[in-house]
């Protein structure tokens, strides 16, 4: 499965390139957003691609064998990007995209159990060195509330509490080890009629589990505020979030920064796929695009 960068041209407008500027792209994937960049910001200016998932960071190695030393990629956390710049002596930053999505590829082409359409173990970490905590530790070893409110919190659902409690009767009988494992039990734990909704069932509580194995929300606070201050004066910050969770974090930090006096926020209300887009790429429905610029 090849994986298509969402919103490029909307990305292109927000970060709006020029000659010989540089630009971080946190969650740098297949290099789609990347490339684009790179197009409009020789003959100088660079691209720090930045990814925790190291097979990310092989998928994207294309942009070296065309743009040699203008395309400069690391494999870690975009927690650490103040690091990162530092190590890599990466100024100034023109601008800084942040796209929360996961690709169409991590999805089909891992064996990490991030698709309930393939029987496959309960890991979801996008980094296996630097994590220890899986899915699968989570549905066996967590105590019934805590499976609860990871279910509530992070994946919004409503029959977070009848999953978590069919989880814990089932982990009773023998350990919970694969995605169609978990899926029966979903299945069992709620309404029929539900198992008929326009999303599948599983979906909120698949994404409950990925957010609180790799921690992404929390991640998303720790590095909007250093975004804003690698920022030059002038520079861009574009975020792309996919769900509710993302996009309230990115908005009230955007709207609290704004009330600063430190950026201004370029759209009150996100920028979504157009119609086009959505016929070509439906993954782009749910995407929402964010543009401050600093001041």
């Amino acid at each position: 499965m090849i994986h298509t960068a969402v919103l490029k041209k909307e990305v292109l407008e927000g970060l709006d390139p020029k000659q010989n500027e540089n630009f971080v792209d946190c969650t740098v994937g297949e290099g789609g957003h990347a490339e684009e960049i790179l197009k409009k910001n020789g003959p100088q200016g660079k691209i720090l691609g930045i990814d925790w998932d190291p097979q990310q960071i092989v998928s994207s190695h294309w942009l070296e064998a065309i743009y040699k030393d203008r395309a400069i990629l690391v494999n870690d956390s975009y927690t650490r990007i103040t690091e990162i710049i530092e190590r890599k002596d990466f100024k100034p930053v023109n601008g800084i995209l942040l796209d929360l999505g996961m690709s169409s590829v991590q999805i089909s082409n891992t064996h990490k159990g991030f698709s309930f359409q393939v029987d496959q173990g309960l890991d979801m970490r996008y980094n296996d060195e630097h994590n220890y905590l899986t899915a699968e530790k989570i549905i066996n070893e967590w105590p019934k509330e805590k499976i609860e409110e990871v279910l509530a919190d992070y994946g919004e659902e409503k029959f977070a509490r009848k999953i978590a409690e069919k989880i814990v009767d089932q982990r009773k009988l023998g350990r919970i080890k694969t995605t169609f494992e978990l899926i029966k039990v979903i299945k069992d734990a709620i309404p029929t009629s539900y198992q008929r909704g326009k999303i599948h069932y599983a979906t909120r509580t698949f994404q409950a589990l990925r957010i609180a194995v790799n921690d992404e929300l929390e991640n998303i606070k720790r590095v909007l505020p250093q975004a804003v201050a690698l920022l030059q004066e002038g520079g861009r910050l574009v975020v792309i979030s996919f769900h509710s969770l993302e996009d309230r974090i990115v908005k009230k930090f955007f709207v609290e920064q704004e009330k600063k006096g430190i950026i201004k926020i370029l759209n009150k209300k996100p920028i979504t796929a157009s119609r086009e887009e959505l016929s070509k790429n439906a993954r782009a429905r749910s995407a929402k695009l964010r543009v401050a610029v600093k001041k």
